[in-house]
């Protein structure tokens, strides 16, 4: 099999707001760093983060500092959090943020000219830096523009397929140039992961094209240890309608700028759930309170409910809420007058690759930051500490990467094992039968959405994982993509990346049977009261290829559970 060989000190697979800030930090290091982006730069899933950057920096309300920010942290992750990563997480974030100013980006900011600070849900101050509605995309304009100051070599449109590993060590990585179809191999000293998370294995979804568990899978499949992979955040307020739009994000802002969740009887129902908070209780508890109106048959016509700003002053709407008014005005709705309908949407994996506190993974060599990764958030993240994570651990990762690879030599890689993963996806296209990569993603999707989503039980899970067995053995040799070119083809991608997908799915699925109490995001209606869930769920792949689940203590360094 045919491919090009590229070699570099640092490869960075992701790029996203991690990913960029990984690669900015490892070419301070005068090395060769490469970055590889499946879309063009710019247009990773971090431009859709509207709501804000989480840092106590105590500009609204003085009292707040990092040890308030980690106690929210650990309380609003229902303490599986491992508390050394959120320790750093909550340290590091100020002067995370203070890099992204000096790089370019522009905050809102208080009369006193600091940067401004809006409240969000299950924290005790004001602390979520923002730009008005739009604060993902102004990281990743600022970071994209810094990527192109320095010496880092971005490959746009290139998909990363499968990480080689040479006796036991991290060596490169198999991928495909998406705009020729030519097969690719990266040997590199050391790999950063920061892929994202994987909403898109669910039908309903937040998320963007790309995010669809392809970090998950390979880190898996290469012997990564992963970690709490249940722990899924469906975000409260997803769009409604039209269809085309449903599931796409409506900021948790909305709703720390005074909105207010009504059903259709006209009542605030948050004060039926958590009276003292109200819309900015913790999102899993936003989530099922919503899913518990719509099911009770108090939800709008759409199966939403509905969310108002029509009561606060118009001139605060248009000035932080900008985005929100654009988007829904393409639905035809003007939000300063008009309520919204939102319903819930899965949003942002809490769980993923485990890392330590160098950002390194099991495998020697192999980093990850970002949303690809667990640990950080425990069992559901606070609104705002996401664009924090990919600050902190994407700089935490380039550097630590950059350090590995000093005065290392390359491995040597398995011409065998890439000739195979090559063939495997050859394969995909010259099939004269199969089963479509379309049809397949739907059965999946629908699948997950059905079965393992906000009220779970044991035996909608058993069945999803029954069936992603079924799918992983009779389904993903059997993809076939109906058009044989490769050349920008959008349907063999589809395909690439649909054996992610499942396995990424059946890690969730898997742990989520495993956990019979309810903790955090994951919420059981037939929850075990004896499982108090103050564990965490590890996953390795086994000798033999089985999927291999075992719980382990929590990491406490502060905190100790109730």
């Amino acid at each position: 099999m045919d491919y090009k060989t590229i070699m570099c000190d640092v490869l960075v697979v992701g790029a996203g707001g991690a990913g960029c800030r990984a690669a900015i930090e490892a070419a301070k290091h005068n090395l060769d760093v490469i970055m590889l982006s499946k879309e063009l730069l710019g247009k990773a899933h971090t431009a859709m983060a509207e709501g804000g950057y989480n840092v106590s920096l105590g500009n609204v309300d003085p009292d707040d500092n990092p040890e308030t920010h980690f106690k929210d942290t650990i309380v609003g992750g229902n303490y599986l959090n491992n508390q050394k990563l959120a320790e750093i997480l909550v340290n590091e974030a100020p002067q995370r943020v203070f890099d992204l100013e000096d790089m370019g980006a522009v905050f809102d900011r208080t009369p006193e000219g600091k940067i401004a600070q809006r409240p969000f849900g299950k924290q005790s101050w004001r602390r979520t830096a923002y730009a008005s509605d739009r604060t993902g995309s102004e990281i990743m304009v600022t970071l994209t523009e810094a990527i192109r100051k320095t010496s880092v070599r971005v490959f746009d449109e290139v998909f990363a397929t499968k990480l080689l590993v040479t006796n036991g060590t991290i060596s490169g990585v198999c991928a495909v140039d998406l705009k020729y179809g030519d097969y690719l191999v990266f040997r590199a000293k050391s790999v950063v992961m920061a892929t994202g998370g994987a909403g898109r294995i669910f039908k309903v979804t937040s998320n963007a094209q790309l995010d669809v568990g392809d970090g998950y899978g390979m880190a898996y499949e290469a012997g990564c240890e992963m970690i709490d992979m249940e722990m899924i955040q469906f975000h409260p307020t997803g769009m409604v309608k039209p269809e085309s739009a449903k599931g796409r994000l409506v900021t948790e802002a909305v709703r720390g700028e005074g909105g207010i969740l009504l059903n259709n009887k006209g009542e605030r129902f948050m004060n039926r759930y958590y009276p003292e908070v109200m819309e900015l209780a913790g999102r899993d508890q936003v989530a099922r309170s919503i899913m518990t109106e719509v099911l009770e048959g108090r939800g709008s016509p759409d199966g939403g409910v509905y969310l108002s700003i029509a009561h606060l002053p118009k001139s605060i709407v248009e000035f932080r809420l900008e985005s929100m008014i654009e988007q829904f005005e393409d639905a035809g709705i003007d939000i300063r007058d008009e309520p919204m309908q939102v319903s819930p949407t899965a949003h942002h994996f809490m769980g993923g690759i485990r890392i330590d506190e160098t950002a390194a993974t099991s495998i020697p060599g192999l980093f990850a930051s970002g949303e690809c990764t667990g640990g950080v958030h425990g069992g559901n993240r606070l609104g705002g500490n996401a664009l924090a994570d990919t600050q902190v651990f994407g700089a935490i990762s380039g550097e630590s990467a950059a350090k590995f690879a000093k005065n290392k030599k390359h491995l040597g890689v398995n011409r065998e094992e890439i000739n195979n993963e090559f063939e495997r996806l050859e394969a995909m296209l010259n099939r004269k039968e199969g089963i479509s990569p379309s049809d397949a993603r739907g059965e999946l999707t629908e699948l997950m959405w059905e079965k393992v989503q906000i009220f779970r039980k044991e035996d909608d899970m058993q069945y999803a994982v029954k069936e992603l067995r079924r799918i992983e053995k009779e389904v993903v040799p059997n993809i076939k993509v109906d058009v044989p070119v490769k050349r920008f083809n959008p349907g063999w991608h589809q395909a690439m990346e649909f054996v992610h997908m499942v396995t990424t799915a059946r890690m969730v699925a898997e742990t989520a049977v495993i956990r019979k109490g309810s903790r955090g995001a994951h919420y059981r209606i037939d929850a075990d009261p004896a499982d108090k869930g103050y564990y965490n769920i590890v996953i390795r792949k086994g000798k033999n290829g089985e999927m291999e689940l075992q719980k382990e203590n929590l990491l406490i360094t502060k905190i100790t559970p109730p």
